[in-house]
């Protein structure tokens, strides 16, 4: 068993019972009508939950990472969209605010942020430049006092109710493209700032995903999120930290699948006994059992080496990669224990398939994860 506090387990069991009574209970409404959960998140907010790994000065917690993803992974087993709404509201959006930002920016926008009162959105990805973030071709133009954006965003997460944006702009195109690119702190009110259709997606429906386009949208030069330039290398290290919450919330999602056809397993007969008596069965669950664990593990390692101080760049992206591509196999192999039933949308585990499928492509595929990995194991033999 991992060593944790009384504090953490606290919070674990906390969020746990949370998540049972508020979450689980409307997970599949809400899955197929696509309504944003903005009720319960203002609710997390509330109870502390949004702000658990930020400084008690701006209304947080004074927590984690470690605390932070184990309320990720209680929360995903009982609601996958809510907890992508909630970890791109806190890793993506809160945190380069208080990371980078100057302390007249903390002190405006955190407090908000960790509270539930506004919710929050990173906008990075651009129609041509996914993996590839430096191609954007979003522009930050100074003119006096403001800077002028225009370009497009999409899919972006809580894009249709956030009232703080983070955005990403090339402000100088005569150096190389990662190089020349700044991040803003975006008010919804701004003028200019133009929010498009919800998209209807596979799985995670009830998150909200947009395009966030930019027309004329002047953003006051204060606004400016750390140094001119100095962008890039901010959403970098944001992403990094993220794949650590992605990698926390499979787990929940693994986790959900396990139990759901572990427990169906024991009730459901075939041949004249229950399908747990079944060696593939038993073979199935042994085999999510133990990579959950061994997932859960990884991930909890990385938290620890972020909390510490360490260098977490490769942990994080291992954790990423390999919890993401153990959900898929993981919700893969609860519907097969199901069978028909399992492809049914009476039953939970297609959506957790469906809601897995997203962390094997969010903060970056598990292809651009395997390149990280490679970066970094090729480093230790220079």
């Amino acid at each position: 068993m991992l060593n944790f506090t009384d504090e953490q387990l606290m919070i674990r069991d906390t969020v746990r019972e949370f998540a049972k009574k508020e979450l689980e209970p409307q997970a599949a409404e809400i899955d197929q009508t696509m309504e944003f959960p903005a009720a319960a998140l203002r609710q997390m907010g509330e109870l502390g939950f949004l702000g658990i790994p930020f400084p008690s000065a701006y209304g947080g917690g004074d927590l984690d990472t470690v605390s932070f993803v184990l309320m990720i992974e209680e929360l995903a087993g009982a609601c996958g969209a809510t907890t992508l709404s909630v970890a791109a509201h806190c890793s993506l959006c809160a945190t380069p605010i208080y990371l980078f930002g100057s302390e007249a920016q903390k002190q405006k926008y955190l407090p908000d942020l960790l509270s539930g009162r506004k919710f929050g959105s990173f906008c990075l990805t651009e129609p041509h430049s996914g993996s590839d973030a430096a191609a954007l071709t979003t522009t930050a133009t100074r003119q006096g006092d403001h800077y002028v954006l225009n370009g497009s965003k999409m899919y972006v997460t809580n894009g249709g109710y956030a009232g703080t944006y983070v955005v990403f702009a090339r402000t100088n195109n005569e150096v190389a493209k990662t190089q020349g690119i700044s991040a803003f702190i975006v008010e919804r009110e701004f003028p200019g700032l133009l929010i498009g259709k919800k998209e209807n997606k596979l799985g995670l429906r009830a998150s909200d995903t947009r395009q966030i386009s930019f027309d004329n949208c002047r953003v006051p030069a204060a606004n400016l999120l750390g140094r001119e330039n100095d962008g890039f290398k901010y959403a970098m290290q944001i992403l990094d930290g993220g794949r650590i919450g992605i990698g926390a919330m499979a787990v929940g999602l693994a986790q959900a699948a396990l139990e759901r056809a572990a427990a169906y397993s024991r009730e459901r007969k075939a041949f004249g006994k229950t399908i747990s008596e079944f060696q593939a069965i038993r073979w199935y669950l042994a085999d999510m059992a133990t990579e959950i664990h061994a997932a859960r593990l990884m991930v909890q390692h990385a938290a620890q080496l972020r909390d510490a101080g360490q260098p977490f760049v490769k942990e994080a992206a291992m954790a990423k990669l390999f919890a993401s591509e153990m959900a898929m196999r993981a919700c893969t192999k609860a519907i097969q224990i199901f069978g028909g039933y399992g492809y049914l949308m009476d039953y939970p585990v297609e959506r957790y398939w469906r809601d897995a499928k997203l962390t094997e492509i969010g903060e970056g595929t598990s292809e651009v994860q395997r390149m990280i990995i490679s970066r970094e194991v090729l480093k230790e033999w220079l």
